[in-house]
């Protein structure tokens, strides 16, 4: 009868509801959020394989160079061509006009 009191009391009380699953979350995050970020250090850490990295550094891409590929493109005649939607097929859908389109769905 005595345990029985006690575990009643126990289940009123509201620093052992609320408070102490708080803390255990609190402390718990803590340590979790430790490991995490430890994962983002360890992974700076790992080295790549040296065959790729020499491929890399002879492939130097830059701005400038992008840049001067495209210089000369000539955007003016592009045309804008809507993919299909999921409900669409898209077989039919390629190369048609978007004026019956518009008439086939309403």
């Amino acid at each position: 009868m005595c345990v029985h009191a006690v575990m009643r009391a126990l289940r009123k009380n509201k620093t052992l509801r609320y408070g102490v699953p708080m803390l255990l979350l609190i402390v718990g995050g803590s340590f979790g959020l430790r490991e995490f970020s430890q994962i983002r250090y360890d992974a700076v850490k790992i080295k790549i394989d040296p065959e790729l990295e020499k491929k890399l550094k002879m492939s130097k891409v830059s701005l400038e160079s992008e840049y001067e590929k495209i210089k000369d493109s000539a955007f003016d005649d592009w045309k804008n061509i809507r993919g299909p939607r999921p409900w669409e097929d898209p077989d039919l859908l390629q190369g048609q006009n978007p004026e019956i389109l518009k008439t086939k769905t309403t």
